[in-house]
């Protein structure tokens, strides 16, 4: 029975949720599995990816084969890598603490990343917002000017016949 990690589609049309679970090779996607062993929501910015590291290496050493997509979240997430260092520790290269020195500071390191990036996009959002809200109250400041300058320009029209209305009463009598 061949093994695969593969991602399991959930959620509603144009809003999918997928778990990660540990299924055999020949059953459908979203039909039985063995293990569930994480989550991935794709939709948020940066993705949100549960994942528990431990059983998904577990896996990977006992020979299932990720799908591509199941591949790259494992990468993501450092489950390879660990695979990787513990395969080190098997041959001798490494001892158990090294490796998990080594991989503490690449989890470390990549949640940096991930913090930076959410602060960035946090500061562009913020940014984006003011510069709509100055582009508003500039369009805003924009409309008023315009219906000042046309009232005006109405109260002028008024005022002017009623001036030239006033002359041509008093000529009129003279006339007469």
């Amino acid at each position: 029975m061949p093994a695969k990690i593969r991602l399991q589609r959930h959620g509603k049309k144009g809003r999918p949720f997928f778990h990660i679970v540990v299924a055999d090779s020949r059953a459908p996607r979203d039909g039985r599995f063995i293990e569930r062993i994480g989550s991935y929501n794709p939709i948020t910015d940066p993705a949100t990816i549960d994942l528990n590291v431990e059983k998904a290496a577990d896996w990977v050493i006992k020979g299932a084969q990720p799908t591509e997509t199941a591949a790259a979240i494992l990468s993501y997430k450092g489950v390879l890598y660990r695979v990787h260092l513990n395969k080190g520790v098997a041959k001798g290269a490494l001892t158990q603490e090294q490796a998990d020195a080594k991989y503490a500071a690449w989890v470390a390191e990549k949640q940096n990343k991930i913090d930076s990036k959410k602060t960035r996009l946090a500061s562009e959002k913020s940014k984006d917002a003011a510069s709509r809200l100055a582009a508003e109250e500039k369009a805003n400041q924009a409309r008023i000017d315009a219906r000042k300058k046309k009232e005006a320009e109405a109260n002028l029209a008024m005022e002017a016949p009623a001036e030239g209305g006033e002359a041509t009463e008093g000529e009129a009598p003279a006339e007469a």
